[in-house]
């Protein structure tokens, strides 16, 4: 982190000056002439290169934008790696079970060789069993004739298996292959997402306690104008409710004075509703009750989570699987306008796509926000409205 001290001024004096008592000039009087220039021709003070709380602010924020970017890139890639090594150590468990298998009827085979060498027919059956490639010896005809039915179901089940394993063994490298460079990109973005923090870190701790008292002013107000965006939201919300039911109550009205009835569409239709708003109120029930725990990048619970850790656990409470990241989360189930939003609705944040919440009703949602703080409600307008990327209904 660079220095904001001010930089010292360079001294405009210059060495090797000498009296000189011909002109009757004193070293005193010398060095008052050297200063009175110096003072005159220094150039203004330069103002200060400390940055002002404001870009501070914006700095650590968009450290922490960073940050919420490359640990979405970590879920993505612990992920990968998690699957990939699933992947590998269940390659290897069945490349040793084909081993131990080719082991067995390899076994079989040399008891063959050794029943045909005590009835003297061993040139053919032991020249096999040693040899270097038995499954080209098997493909001579002469040898394949001489041997029984249940000896050449063997010798086909040993060749069978040896091309198995050999084709299980060339999988489990190349999965291994795969499990190393997820491993590399698992280091790196570990990686980004520390050195982003640290230099957030480094920032607010350069503040002094004034200018602290400052930042928290502003979030305040930011806070307060964030949560009556969401009560403005709540009210048009409920307005909009209430002449939805207005029209409908017109509607059935107007069916039953005519004879007529569309019941059992609007019934499918409320059912619907009304599945979606059991699972949301269980996973918005969980969301709630983490409320407190801190936020910790690449953490999905018990004890801690980051945002899309804590919209996945919470579905996942209410039966409905989430994948891990924010990336992957916006693609899972049906867009809908913001105006249309529900309590367990899933919302987006940024043009990256790269912080989500679990909304709550009448403007507010349950999220993990950033490094240092804890799960807790807050307007779904916490940034700005431009911050909203998209609303999903996930289930």
């Amino acid at each position: 982190m660079a220095s904001h001290r001010k930089p010292r001024s360079r001294s405009l004096m210059t060495g090797g000056l000498r009296t000189t008592p011909a002109v009757g000039i004193t070293t005193a009087a010398l060095t008052s002439v050297a200063l009175l220039s110096q003072t005159a021709q220094a150039a203004p003070a330069q103002p200060s290169s400390k940055p002002r709380l404001e870009e501070v602010q914006q700095k650590v924020d968009t450290l922490y934008r960073q940050a919420e970017v490359a640990t979405q890139k970590y879920n993505g890639a612990k992920e990968r790696t998690d699957s990939k090594k699933q992947q590998v150590d269940a390659l290897l468990d069945d490349v040793a079970q084909r081993t131990e298998d080719m082991n067995t009827a390899r076994q079989k085979l040399g008891r063959y060789a050794a029943e045909q060498y005590r009835s003297g027919a061993v040139s053919d059956t032991a020249t096999m069993f040693l040899a270097d490639d038995p499954e080209d010896y098997f493909s001579q005809r002469h040898l394949m004739s001489r041997l029984t039915d249940e000896q050449k179901k063997s010798v086909d089940d040993y060749q069978s298996q040896a091309r198995e394993t050999a084709k299980k063994r060339t999988e489990a490298q190349s999965s291994l292959q795969d499990l190393t460079e997820s491993q590399t990109d698992l280091r790196s973005t570990k990686e980004t997402v520390q050195t982003k923090l640290s230099d957030a870190r480094e920032l607010l701790a350069e503040l002094t306690a004034e200018e602290k008292a400052r930042l928290a002013a502003i979030e305040k107000a930011k806070e307060a104008a964030a949560r009556k965006k969401a009560a403005e939201l709540a009210a048009k919300q409920k307005a909009a409710e209430a002449a939805k039911q207005k029209a409908a109550e017109k509607a059935r009205q107007q069916e039953e004075s005519s004879g007529s009835s569309s019941g059992s569409s609007g019934s499918a239709s409320g059912s619907s509703d009304a599945s979606y708003a059991t699972k949301a109120a269980q996973a918005l029930a969980f969301a709630k009750a983490q409320e407190g725990k801190p936020y910790v990048w690449g953490a999905t619970g018990p004890d801690s989570y980051d945002c899309s850790g804590l919209t996945q656990a919470a579905w996942k409470s209410a039966g409905i699987s989430l994948p891990r990241t924010t990336w992957d989360q916006v693609e899972i189930g049906k867009t809908v306008p913001l105006s249309d939003i529900q309590p367990g609705d899933l919302v987006f944040f940024y043009d990256d796509i790269s912080h989500v919440g679990l909304y709550m009703g009448d403007g507010m949602m349950v999220h993990a926000p950033k490094p240092g703080t804890s799960v807790r409600e807050e307007s779904i307008y916490y940034d700005g409205t431009s911050s909203i990327h998209s609303v999903v209904r996930p289930a």
